[in-house]
């Protein structure tokens, strides 16, 4: 169960959405996409295309050549001393290959969407249907969504029972924007919501259908609009991955020179751990991710190593006061009030 907190106007989050169910039908998984504002076809319509080895590495040399030449333009203003150091390694990642890549500026072919089997679940074309209820102590929204997802674990042959009936597969649950007013919940709108438990209690009966069947699911929550911070722990402690995006849109950041080669912050809050009692901790606390010319990638965030001469005295302690988010490796101290020290 992946937990991602969406950036505040939903333009990122979406886009691990997506990339999350163009995987799965890369892979041949089947899909089940709900939503309760946008219609689940269109997102499926929206999904990028996949690119191929030759692509992709073609790709990454256009990448390559445009950054050589941004770093022989700026040579000349950094300080001689700086020319010298090893370059910061900016991918997390080693270079063994794993999943695959995708063009964000194309859109899948219809062909290779429906090579794999899809299933719907709209809440304004559900609830019409049938008589409003509320079992479990739950709304109704999240009642007929996990009724569906229950479904079609069973009847698709997901939960594992009669391995002798088809040849076996994963299935790929995307929910958008849960814990939103679409879905009927107000726990986006007051920090005391008078349906306090009925995010907690889905994902908590989610979590059990996921355990028990050959599934996978991400979830997009507007954790920004969520005031109780209960109900943020709680929702934590039932997921396996937490990661957060955090945009640079409307903020100060977005004109700090520090980030200015980033779109945003990736704060990964929590990673699995399956069958231990601890989970393992990555070497890597500071990620940003940009959005390129057609790819969108997560780097490790790194301070630059001089910045311009035309910053003020006043810029470098906004700056100090911003470089308190980078941890080990990032060469820099900021406590209180001091200037960036390298």
């Amino acid at each position: 169960l992946v937990f991602t907190e969406e950036d505040t106007y939903g333009l990122y989050s979406s886009l691990l959405f997506k990339y999350f169910l163009a995987e799965g039908v890369v892979c041949g998984h089947d899909l089940f996409v709900a939503s309760a504002k946008d219609h689940p076809d269109n997102i499926l319509k929206e999904l990028p295309a996949p690119l191929l080895d030759d692509a992709y590495r073609n790709e990454l040399r256009e990448e390559t050549t445009a950054a050589k030449s941004e770093e022989f333009q700026d040579a000349m203003k950094i300080a001689w001393r700086y020319q010298n150091l090893p370059k910061v390694e900016t991918s997390p990642t080693t270079s063994t290959k794993f999943g695959h890549y995708y063009d964000l500026s194309k859109r899948m072919s219809p062909e290779l969407l429906q090579s794999v089997k899809r299933h719907r679940f709209y809440l304004p074309e559900e609830l019409p249907s049938q008589p409003e209820m509320k079992t479990w102590n739950m709304n109704s929204a999240y009642t007929r969504l996990l009724q569906s997802i229950q479904r079609i674990i069973y009847q698709e042959g997901f939960d594992g029972s009669d391995p002798q009936k088809k040849q076996k597969n994963i299935l790929r649950i995307g929910i958008q924007s849960l814990g939103s007013i679409f879905w009927g919940d107000d726990v986006c709108c007051s920090d005391a919501p008078e349906d306090v438990h009925s995010l907690t209690k889905f994902l908590y009966v989610l979590r059990g259908l996921l355990r028990k069947s050959l599934s996978a699911c991400i979830i997009t929550v507007p954790a920004h609009l969520i005031q109780n911070k209960a109900i943020m722990e709680r929702v934590t402690n039932l997921s396996d991955t937490v990661v957060g995006l955090e945009s640079f849109i409307g903020s100060e950041r977005e004109t700090n020179p520090l980030y200015k080669d980033y779109h945003g912050l990736v704060h990964v809050h929590q990673i699995p751990r399956l069958n231990s009692l601890i989970c393992d901790v990555s070497d890597t606390k500071d990620l940003a991710f940009r959005l390129k010319r057609k790819l969108f990638t997560i780097e490790r965030l790194h301070l630059p190593p001089d910045l311009s001469d035309t910053v003020s005295r006043a810029s470098k302690q906004d700056l100090a006061e911003s470089a308190k988010l980078l941890s080990s490796g990032c060469g820099a101290m900021a406590i209180g009030k001091k200037h960036l020290d390298f």
